[in-house]
């Protein structure tokens, strides 16, 4: 499946961004992972459909009310199959 890395800036821990990213990344059908970086940043690791990795994408830029995204960085990776949805 598509593959693809991005890393989210700005205010983005603690509130609650990688827990709505779950949340969006299963209703979207993605399988991946979210996680905090040392330098305040979340790694996002997700693949599924083309269609469903732009929307999530799109998401990415908003994600929950008390957020704010600065810049959202995508790498695509070669196509992999991921199980689940962490936010370890």
């Amino acid at each position: 499946m598509p593959t693809a890395r991005y890393l989210v800036s700005g205010r983005v821990q603690g509130v609650f961004y990688r827990a709505s990213t779950r949340e969006q990344a299963l209703a979207l059908g993605l399988a991946g992972h979210a996680r905090n970086l040392p330098d305040g940043r979340v790694e996002v690791l997700v693949s599924g459909g083309r269609e469903a990795l732009e929307r999530f994408e799109r998401w990415l830029w908003q994600g929950p009310s008390a957020a704010r995204v600065d810049a959202v960085q995508r790498e695509d990776l070669p196509e992999q199959t991921l199980q689940g949805f962490s936010t370890g």
